[in-house]
């Protein structure tokens, strides 16, 4: 006998993929929020240090672009608490590590656009009597931002499809709400077809919305 699709009971209980897609939002929008503050910090740093802290910058970066996201969440939620004194709750663990791996790979982002700034706009700023503090903050970081805001967009919408590794900690955002459907339901195509298109239809939407931000800044230059 065939495999029958039924939806009925997905629908039951929709509110778990709802509120979890809500969550899977809300722990992107706190990652990439903490990771530009990471990546533009320690991009500035790079850029301005000697080599010692351009050593260390780049040995984190290149740690956390060579192990696996799922690696890093358990290292953090699970290994973590039995070497240091520490207790936070899965959330809270998933957004820690989700902010380290986004901002390493923004450091690289806001490092490679710090750089492209060109030349004759930083000397045209040191020609009218601004500091490097100065310059820094109105010359080089808007320039900066209006060059990095695809990738910055991209980033951001990789973190989205990212949220789906804290499941293995329990975390209730879109992909845990699917297991436990499955789990409960056990109409392993209806959830995950309606997960599928859950993520797609929000990320058209955040891409959408992203590249009318992208527009907005290249009309503004």
């Amino acid at each position: 006998m065939g495999y029958t699709l039924n939806f009925n009971l997905i629908w039951r209980h929709f509110d778990k993929l709802w509120g979890g897609l809500l969550l899977s939002l809300e722990l992107a929008v706190i990652s990439i929020a903490i990771g530009i503050v990471i990546g533009l910090v320690l991009a500035v740093w790079y850029v301005s240090a000697g080599r010692v802290v351009r050593s260390i910058i780049a040995a984190y970066v290149e740690f956390i672009r060579n192990v696996p996201l799922i690696l890093l969440v358990y290292l953090v939620f699970y290994g973590l608490p039995t070497v240091v004194d520490i207790a936070y709750s899965a959330p809270t663990s998933f957004v820690a590590t989700l902010s380290l791996y986004s901002g390493a790979y923004l450091v690289e982002v806001f490092r490679s656009g710090l750089e492209a700034v060109p030349r004759g706009q930083l000397d045209a700023g040191k020609a009218i009597g601004l500091t490097p503090w100065q310059r820094l903050i109105h010359v080089r970081l808007p320039t900066m931002l209006r060059i990095t805001l695809p990738a910055l967009s991209n980033t951001f919408l990789s973190l989205f499809k990212d949220t789906s590794v804290a499941s293995v900690i329990s975390v209730p955002e879109l992909t845990y709400g699917a297991q436990w459907i499955n789990f409960n339901t056990f109409r392993i195509v209806e959830v995950y077809l309606v997960t599928t298109a859950m993520y797609l239809l929000t990320g058209y939407v955040l891409l959408f919305a992203l590249r009318l931000v992208e527009r907005r800044f290249r009309a503004a230059r």
